[in-house]
């Protein structure tokens, strides 16, 4: 499964309609990129028009209280599809199950390692978002972290999902689906490459040329 990793309105709409999506991130990285000085619920509330599925809406305050507050606010936005993203952390996994006891779907997002997906999925996250490419960044594969959370949750029975971001390269995307990730998170060019391959271009040309010669 694939959610889109962007915050552009236009270009998740245009996305969605390959009928290949089931959801879409964001992070303050992302928003501050593509939308400035927007103001974050009228963006966000655009992206949801433009969307099927989840959003997920990354929390800024580090506070517990103000993060639970910060929570609730985007939750109200859409209560069906809002997914509150918190950062991992001491006050994350506090954060994350109060969340949980309320109802609020959770992302737990910035997992680096197997110990901290497991106890994110232990505090009650419905996602474990695992960033690929900025585990690589520490010299070490994605893929054994990816295969022994995917393991411990059958295992234990335990309900959360992983979701594998910081995509960077169409090998990131095969390698974290073949590990056993339930949704990669796709930032909008990575998607658009995994349209292409020669082969399949110059098979579509050469059947259309001999369709074009026979009509003459």
């Amino acid at each position: 499964m694939f959610f889109l990793d962007s915050s552009n309105p236009a270009e998740i709409k245009e996305l969605f309609s390959w009928g290949v999506l089931a959801g879409v991130t964001t992070n303050p990285l992302i928003l501050a990129r593509d939308a400035g000085c927007v103001d974050l619920e009228r963006r966000i509330r655009e992206v949801l028009a433009a969307s099927a599925g989840p959003v997920s809406v990354e929390l800024t305050s580090e506070d517990e209280a103000a993060m639970l507050d910060e929570a609730r606010a985007y939750h109200a936005w859409a209560p069906e599809r809002i997914c509150v993203k918190v950062p991992f952390s001491d006050v994350g996994l506090k954060v994350t199950h109060a969340l949980a006891k309320r109802g609020v779907r959770t992302n737990v997002t910035c997992v680096m390692s197997f110990n901290q997906a497991y106890l994110a999925a232990l505090a009650g996250g419905a996602y474990v978002s695992i960033f690929s490419g900025r585990i690589r960044d520490m010299g070490y594969a994605a893929t054994p972290v990816i295969e022994r959370t995917r393991a411990r949750l059958e295992r234990e029975r335990l309900g959360a999902e992983i979701i594998v971001g910081s995509i960077r390269h169409l090998m990131d995307v095969n390698e974290a689906l073949d590990a056993g990730a339930h949704i990669v998170t796709v930032p909008p060019a990575i998607l658009r490459k995994m349209l292409h391959n020669p082969k399949t271009e110059e098979t579509i040309r050469e059947f259309n040329a001999a369709w074009e010669k026979r009509a003459k």
